[in-house]
């Protein structure tokens, strides 16, 4: 067994700073997760750039400004291109390119989600995703964030989309992996309907369809948007454990915003009005439902009292959709300045709006500029419980952001992150193939373009939007961080894409640079 080292020293700094959210001693916080599907940097009120946009004027998100004022907002804040990878990190503790479920996971065991290539052939990926259980094939066996806290005295609810592991494996139910309650948890990777009068589902044949949601029987028929049901029904789940006085770990984990489209009629009105087309107001309208959703949890906890000692972690799962074949071209999600969107290691695929808000820890109004990456939540969450020490099966490379709740200013620019994406994510030509890997420390980003056999450079200070290729202009930059770069790749033991024509590997980061210098 591997033992995982909390520290608040997480980030490099030498800090000895008390935790002041736990009003009595030895009294656990009460933990909630809540995960936004397929929602991009910009799709909010919320600025998460130095400048309020026209987008974010779009968009009515007021319990994310509430979060916003009341805690702590984080400008760099990273997931993975997709929406599996990033789930398996956050209950995992483990980067994607380490625990190689790089793509996202089919309902159906053994089946590749990977698009063929005529360039590179697919990769030997974890496609049944996270295990709970060993030997299971094609699967990365680890133990889950929720049995640790489980272990620890906490009530753990999961409500809403799991999508860890495919089905007909032991990742794919919620309760394996340490939930004592699972709302609408499966294999699948977003619903067939979010209408109650279609049942959550949208038959095909005249037969269920696949993404049926499970589990909301007790909604079918009814005008019930899925948000407001998972939501009821996970506030429902909280009754037991403040009636035993435990505290809980809640993973509210949304399918909005992801497609389908369908129309929340509460909303739709207000952005039509605006002048978005019905497509577009379909979008803003699950945006607005999913924050009504934040909005009603943070009502419930303060009209039970417990605001004081609840941290709420606020995050999406991947970059907005902002490739969309079936529009013509024309997309809902708009990420710019950001470049491409969801299945991207550029910024527009993996950063995210993140917010967390803890009083008597988190000071209200607060910014980061501190880059953080999902695994991150794993020790941070651990941290925040009091939890030492672990016996877990994997080795976890995820920090503790715990120093940067408690002081937002603290830097560290020589942390290094990794995204690792070889995998083939849509059938269409553009930069959300992407086919590529990511590489960044302090300012710097390095990107690896396998089918272009390419290195590109981008410092994200003076260039957000990646436009200006630095990789001619600082060879040496290049040259430092492939060589970095390369040795965590090798370290993890990634699965690394191979070259029809030639059948050979393709080249790693630091045997490309030279040849750019």
């Amino acid at each position: 067994m591997k033992r995982m080292l909390l520290s608040v020293l997480a980030f490099g700094l030498a800090l000895v700073i008390p935790v002041f959210g736990q009003k009595k001693k030895g009294e656990k916080p009460n933990v909630i997760v809540f995960l936004v599907d397929d929602m991009g940097w910009q799709d909010t009120s919320v600025p998460f750039w130095d400048k309020t946009t026209d987008f974010n004027k779009r968009y009515r998100t007021p319990n994310m400004e509430r979060l916003a004022r009341e805690g702590l907002k984080f400008t760099n804040a990273y997931a993975m291109p997709v929406c599996t990878p990033t789930r398996v990190s956050l209950i995992t503790g483990v980067n994607a390119a380490h625990h190689r479920v790089t793509h996202w996971t089919s309902p159906d065991k053994n089946k590749n989600t990977d698009y063929a290539d005529s360039t590179l052939q697919s990769v030997d990926w974890n496609i049944n995703g996270f295990s709970p259980v060993a030997g299971v094939e094609h699967t990365f066996h680890a133990t889950a964030l929720p049995a640790v806290l489980k272990q620890n005295g906490y009530y753990t609810i999961h409500s809403g989309k799991a999508h860890f592991g495919s089905a007909g494996t032991p990742g794919s139910d919620p309760k394996n992996a340490g939930f004592d309650i699972n709302i609408a948890g499966s294999s699948i990777g977003h619903p067939a309907s979010y209408a109650g009068e279609k049942n959550y589902d949208s038959p095909v044949n005249g037969k269920p369809n696949r993404n049926a949601v499970p589990g909301l029987e007790a909604y079918h028929g009814t005008n019930v948007f899925l948000t407001d049901a998972i939501t009821t029904e996970a506030l429902k789940a909280l009754e037991k454990p403040l009636s035993e006085k435990k505290p809980f770990f809640l993973y509210l984990a949304h399918y909005a915003v992801h497609i389908p489209l369908t129309a929340d009629k509460r909303y739709m009105d207000h952005y039509l009005k605006a002048g978005l087309d019905s497509t577009e107001a379909k979008y803003a309208a699950l945006v607005e439902g999913m924050d009504k959703s934040l909005g009603d949890v943070l009502q419930y906890i303060d009209d039970k009292k417990i605001a004081d000692n609840t941290i709420i972690l606020f995050m999406s799962d991947n970059g907005g959709l902002s490739t969309t074949p079936a529009r013509g071209g024309k997309a809902w999600t708009h990420n710019l300045p950001l470049k491409a969107g969801k299945g991207s290691v550029y910024e527009g695929g993996i950063r995210e709006p993140m917010l967390v808000r803890w009083p008597g820890v988190v000071k209200p109004n607060s910014v980061t500029d501190q880059y953080v990456i999902i695994e991150d939540f794993f020790p941070t969450i651990l941290d925040i419980a009091g939890v030492k020490n672990p016996k877990l099966v994997q080795s976890v490379d995820g920090r503790s952001f715990l120093p940067l709740l408690q002081n937002p200013a603290i830097k560290n620019d020589d942390r290094e992150l990794v995204w690792h994406h070889p995998n083939r994510w849509i059938a269409a030509e553009g930069p959300n193939i992407h086919y590529s890997s990511a590489f960044r420390k302090g300012d710097w980003k390095l990107i690896y373009d396998y089918r272009k056999g390419k290195l590109e450079l981008y410092n994200l200070k003076s260039d957000i939007g990646e436009q200006t290729d630095l990789a001619t202009s600082n060879p040496q930059k290049v040259k430092e961080l492939a060589a970095l770069f390369t040795k965590q790749l090798k370290q993890w033991n990634v699965q690394w894409p191979v070259i029809k024509a030639t059948g050979k590997q393709v080249p790693w980061p630091d045997e490309i640079a030279p040849k750019q210098i």
